[in-house]
């Protein structure tokens, strides 16, 4: 047998030779000292920056007194939490798990179980877009339709038909007698901070409603104020019939919950499905902290102020540097710039600035700053992003010496 050299952790990842030792609010401090302002927020899961002292009381006094109980029993802050996002959302009901890909699991299932208890066993399909990104899991990577991400794992799971995303054509095209539903992230993160041409949610909300499927909404990413509202749905005009939320709900803390109509729910009955760890007590006293926060009067006016002046002060970059920025886009914090460089080469240039961001697809650098920003951190940051700029206008200029 041939011996083969691996870490002990496995390397699916290609880290930054990096590690953090601290971190408060917007900033990280690493294990040599250095600060680094992060505005890639653990991918937009840090919603309240770094040992925000609500959410470390909460845990610290929850810690005290219990961690896991599992399912078997009632769990009053979970029943609290859900009765918080159900006054909240669209939503009846809530299932809690540990991830965004169980969230989206549970989602896949809840569709297709709503359309087999309705006497339609048969219609299974459930359409998705270019560019999407629903998980890691074996159905949510059929589900993304990556072939990147699809590639050496066996055959891909039956049920998913991916169509050019904003082509509504291409979405009455695939709509068939075996369609379930019709998947969309509000705003596509991972896709290239892609945002739908205008109407094109609320078409989708139309289509649903003719062909009697339902609406899923992945709001994972813009979910829990990253665009400036509650739910990125709040800005369409509509609601989905089931939605999967993650990372922000969490404010750092594992936590995914599917949320859905009474109606969209109806098949998921005892036994049906199920979570050994979703919900835990630990888990619950986070996510309401963050709901404390986050609900506040005024919180969301601030992301969308903060949103404003980011994306002014990222155009204005974007005009001084366009040999190195090509566009600004996103909504809320969640903000990208598409680059002429290659976006790795600038994430790892703006890391020497002090500055930590995140690559997405479409040679795009994710910006997600938590929902807490200043515009003193704001200025910072682009201050950051335009030396990280010069420095690469100066090795483009070098290069082509």
């Amino acid at each position: 047998m041939t011996i083969v050299a691996i870490s002990p952790v496995l390397p699916t990842y290609s880290r930054a030779e990096i590690s953090f030792e601290r971190g408060e609010g917007a900033w990280l401090t690493a294990t040599d000292g250095r600060k680094f302002l992060d505005f890639g927020s653990g991918v937009a899961v840090n919603a309240l920056g770094h040992a925000h002292p609500a959410l470390v009381k909460a845990i610290s006094e929850q810690a005290q007194k219990l961690w896991h109980v599992s399912n078997l029993y009632r769990i009053p802050e979970g029943e609290r939490l859900a009765k918080r996002l159900v006054e909240n959302t669209f939503a009846d009901t809530c299932f809690f798990q540990n991830s965004g890909a169980e969230a989206m699991e549970c989602s896949i299932k809840m569709a297709r179980k709503y359309h087999a208890v309705s006497g339609h066993p048969e219609r299974y399909q459930i359409i998705t877009f270019d560019g999407a990104f629903h998980g890691r899991t074996l159905a949510t990577i059929a589900a993304t339709g990556n072939e990147k991400y699809l590639e050496g794992f066996g055959p891909r799971m039956p049920g998913f038909v991916q169509v050019k995303f904003g082509d509504l054509d291409a979405v009455k095209k695939a709509i068939t007698n075996e369609t379930a539903a019709i998947l969309i992230e509000p705003v596509q993160g991972e896709g290239g901070v892609r945002v739908p041409p205008p109407g094109f949610i609320k078409a989708l909300r139309e289509l649903c409603d003719t062909h009697g499927l339902l609406l899923m909404f992945d709001e994972v990413q813009t979910g829990v104020g990253r665009t400036g509202k509650f739910f990125a749905y709040e800005w369409t005009g509509v609601t989905p019939d089931i939605m999967a939320v993650a990372k922000g709900i969490g404010g750092g803390f594992p936590l995914g919950i599917c949320l859905a109509t009474a109606e969209a729910g109806k098949g998921m009955t005892p036994g049906t499905h199920g979570s050994t760890f979703g919900g835990n007590p630990l888990a619950m006293a986070v996510a309401n902290a963050v709901l404390d926060q986050v609900l506040a009067p005024g919180f969301l006016d601030h992301v969308q102020k903060m949103a404003l002046f980011a994306k002014q002060r990222l155009a204005e970059l974007k005009d001084t540097h366009k040999a190195i920025i090509a566009e600004v886009r996103g909504e809320g914090l969640l903000l990208g710039l598409k680059t002429v460089v290659p976006n790795g080469e600038f994430v790892t240039v703006s890391i020497g600035e002090g500055l930590l961001t995140v690559a997405a697809g479409e040679n795009v650098v994710r910006l997600l700053p938590p929902l807490i920003v200043t515009e003193i951190e704001i200025n910072e940051a682009i201050s950051k992003l335009s030396a990280a700029c010069r420095k690469l206008e100066a090795a483009t200029t070098k290069g082509a010496a």
